[in-house]
This record gives structure tokens, C-alpha cells and sequence, in this order.
């Protein structure tokens, strides 16, 4: 017989709560056909816009 025992976190979590517009984007394509760089260039433009 096996028992399991629920522990308890002695740290509480914290709710989260989004506040920002969430999308997956997934992207295909060739080795070296800039999925990461596209990736890199709309991630800086989306931080530098506050979002």
C-alpha cells in the first residue's frame, strides 16, 4: 500500500493576476531563417513600448 502526504508550503503563494493581453505565437521554419531573430526584434520592440 502506498500513502501520500500533502505538505505544506510554509511560503504563501501570491494570486496571480494578468493584467496584459496574453497570445502564443508559434513559429516554424528552416534552421537559420531568422525565427529567432524575428522572435528577439518583437520581444525588444514590445519591452521598449512598456508591454
Amino acid at each position: 500500500m502506498f500513502s501520500i502526504k500533502k505538505e505544506e508550503n510554509s511560503m504563501a503563494k501570491a494570486k496571480f493576476e494578468r493584467t496584459k493581453p496574453h497570445v502564443n505565437i508559434g513559429t516554424i521554419g528552416h534552421v537559420d531563417h531568422g525565427k529567432t531573430t524575428l522572435t528577439a526584434a518583437i520581444t525588444k520592440t514590445l519591452a521598449m513600448k512598456g508591454f
